[in-house]
């Protein structure tokens, strides 16, 4: 019975991640972009980049110079300042004195029934000029002076309400960095994958796109204000269709964040954003989960299985699930080497391997903490 067990774990999870690896992440690892020009419908259709800012006093001051310097015709820079005290106020007075295209509102207080980052970014929203909206955060930096003209064309030229690209982390020598760029392409095969399979589940605020007429239209984030953390994904995960949503995969579209440098920051902002995963619907979290699930029944049955036949000197079997292991982690490799190619135009961070092992942990142990947290908080 025991070795019938592992055989099933084994082969389960092997058909699963199959799907997974080949049919599903295989869309973005092996994707192609089409050679449709970007400047054909509305090129010149007005944008209005929205930051929301607490206390991001250096970090705006290298954002905003960087912000203007984007090759596009038509567009606008809003910040809302969020109960800020540091010396934003007083920086966003300057800067609208350099940048004619720099507007800000600020924030005192934050209604009771409402979360700090939603409000602000329905403030923000609603005085908006323009109706394209593209998001990103404080700490973010564009990777090119092409990223407005490229985040917002399906949405402009194509008349898609969201447009879903990448924010990677800046690269440094340390374990937990190489953990977070793992995670982060992770993270992007998922979403990026199942968009591409007509089946989009969420986004990240860091990088997003939508329209202010569609935002005011479905009321914003009405059903999710008491939520903390959310306004990325949650709202995607409400709205967006295999017909009105469009990715972005190009190097050239992409932000980098400013990375935690601490296990403790770190597991903080993780909780905050595997927390929002609570509330998603059940088909979305069936997409989610059955990776990781088919990923502890091939380990569990693998190494189980290698034991069994270890011990009992059955070697052609031992060989057999050993090959089906060296094949697997092969495949992996081959999918986050592509994938990272295409989405960041650059090789994969090393220890995919060791990653890719210890996210069965990370998934499942901090999953269910953030699952049942109830001390998630922005800033």
């Amino acid at each position: 019975m025991g070795l019938f067990l592992l055989w099933f774990f084994f082969g389960i999870g092997i058909i699963i991640q199959a799907v997974y690896l080949l049919v599903i992440f295989g869309r973005t690892a092996w994707f192609k972009s089409s050679s449709k020009s970007s400047k054909n419908q509305n090129p010149e259709e007005g944008v209005t980049v929205l930051v929301a800012a607490h206390n991001e006093f250096q970090n705006l001051k290298i954002l905003i110079p960087k912000l203007f310097e984007q090759d596009y015709p038509k567009f606008d820079v809003m910040i809302v300042n969020d109960r800020s005290t540091d010396r934003t106020k007083r920086l966003l007075e300057e800067m609208m004195g350099i940048y004619p295209k720099l507007r800000s509102v600020t924030i005192k207080y934050t209604p009771k029934h409402v979360t700090s980052k939603k409000f602000a970014l329905t403030l923000g929203i609603k005085v908006a000029k323009n109706d394209v909206i593209l998001l990103t955060d404080a700490d973010c930096m564009p990777t090119s002076n092409q990223w407005i003209r490229k985040m917002t064309a399906p949405v402009r030229e194509d008349k898609k309400i969201f447009s879903l690209g990448f924010s990677n982390y800046e690269i440094k020598p340390s374990l937990l960095n190489r953990w977070i760029q793992f995670e982060t392409i992770l993270t992007a095969l998922y979403y990026f994958s199942f968009a591409l399979w007509k089946s989009p589940f969420m986004g990240v605020g860091r990088n997003l796109c939508y329209r202010k007429s569609f935002f005011m239209g479905v009321k914003g984030f009405k059903g999710i204000w008491h939520l903390e953390g959310g306004d990325d994904d949650l709202f995607v995960n409400q709205y967006a269709t295999g017909q009105n949503t469009a990715v972005v995969l190009d190097p050239e579209a992409n932000t980098t964040s400013i990375p935690k440098e601490t296990w403790k920051e770190y597991l903080v902002q993780k909780k905050r954003h595997l927390h929002a995963g609570k509330y998603y619907r059940g088909e979305n979290k069936r997409k989610i989960g059955l990776f990781p699930l088919s990923h502890g029944l091939f380990w569990v049955g693998g190494v189980g299985l290698l034991f069994y036949f270890g011990i009992g000197t059955q070697w052609e079997q031992f060989a057999a699930v050993l090959g089906i292991i060296l094949l697997r982690s092969f495949l992996v490799l081959q999918i986050f080497n592509s994938a990272s190619k295409n989405i960041q135009g650059s090789a994969p961070p090393m220890n995919i391997l060791f990653n890719d092992f210890m996210y069965l942990g990370y998934f499942w142990i901090l999953g269910s903490v953030s699952y049942q947290a109830k001390d998630i908080q922005w800033k």
